[in-house]
């Protein structure tokens, strides 16, 4: 079968095969991949549930994307086991403060992140009756739930054709079937044609999941490991000869000094507290006044804080 002349893949089915089978053999064992024991929409009461095909829970799913946003995986399994237990369901989570959720969030990172997760649970408890939805437009209209997001649930969980654009993906299609070395600095309208055109009729969740694991362990970015990928044969990339990045330079993140850093140690005294603080506690540990107050202010600005009648603070 030839694929479309929109498609610069000669043997879709093949290149389809080949990764899913790598993933089935491959994939890391993670809780929110685990399938949830719940019977089929529409089958009769006690029915049992299961089979080959179960998807994973769908809050599972959400909670999982959101911490895994800049997050490696290594950090975030230790703190969504905690938050699972602990807020099983969006209605457990929707019934504490938002605090609470930015409290376990615990050092992931971004921690708007959580206040967004919250809001989520509460949108998801009031609107949808506790579940989280399987539409792709009510995903997407959820707080803190953008585009790769909600494509990313609606596969993953319900099992829906959506292309899932993250940074593993991308790195994927660029090298396997453009022939370069990493994606453009953002998504562009060619590059969601192409991952549109590249999915499967059928099973496009597992595609989905399986070229995003393959970049993840296989197809890194900066030590590929092409003697063991499972589509070295038909990557352009490896026929071109491995082609150095020719687009804009590629900066990593900074950190030390950043307001990043002092949102983080400010966060951190407040997370750590039983109580209210008071600002000398904040004032410990970051020296630049001007900066710390002007970080200070963004807190409270964004909710991530509050300040009480006496002057002291708490998430």
């Amino acid at each position: 079968m030839t694929s479309s002349p929109s498609t610069p893949v000669e043997d879709l089915p093949g290149l389809h095969a080949a990764v899913v089978d790598w993933f089935d053999a491959n994939a890391r064992d993670l809780p929110w991949r685990g399938p949830v024991r719940r019977p089929r929409p529409g089958t009769p009461a006690g029915t049992p549930a299961g089979g080959p095909d179960d998807l994973p829970d769908p809050w599972a799913v959400l909670v999982s994307e959101l911490m895994l946003q800049q997050t490696p995986v290594s950090r975030v399994l230790p703190v969504f086991e905690t938050w699972m237990t602990r807020w099983p369901t969006p209605a457990s989570l929707a019934a504490e403060p938002s605090g609470e959720a930015v409290r376990a969030w615990g050092r992931l990172g971004y921690p708007r992140r959580a206040q967004r997760l919250h809001a989520a649970a509460v949108a998801i408890t009031t609107d949808h009756g506790g579940r989280v939805p399987d539409d792709h437009a009510a995903l997407l209209a959820l707080p803190g739930v953008g585009e790769y997001t909600a494509a990313a649930v609606a596969s993953f969980a319900f099992g829906q054709r959506h292309a899932v654009m993250d940074t593993n993906v991308r790195r994927v299609l660029a090298r396997v079937v453009l022939g370069q070395a990493y994606p453009s600095t953002s998504i562009t309208a060619s590059e969601r044609r192409l991952a549109a055109a590249l999915l499967p009729a059928e099973g496009a969740h597992r595609w989905a999941a399986a070229t995003m694991e393959l970049g993840a362990l296989v197809c890194t970015a900066r030590a590929p490991r092409c003697d063991v990928c499972p589509v070295a044969d038909r990557c352009r990339w490896l026929v071109l000869g491995r082609p150095d990045h020719d687009g804009p330079p590629r900066r990593g993140q900074t950190w030390a000094g950043t307001d990043r850093q002092c949102r983080g140690r400010l966060l951190a005294v407040l997370r750590d507290a039983t109580e209210p603080v008071d600002q000398g506690r904040l004032d410990a540990v970051w020296d630049d006044a001007a900066q710390r107050e002007r970080c200070l202010d963004a807190l409270l600005d964004e909710g991530l804080a509050q300040v009480h009648p006496d002057g002291t603070f708490s998430l």
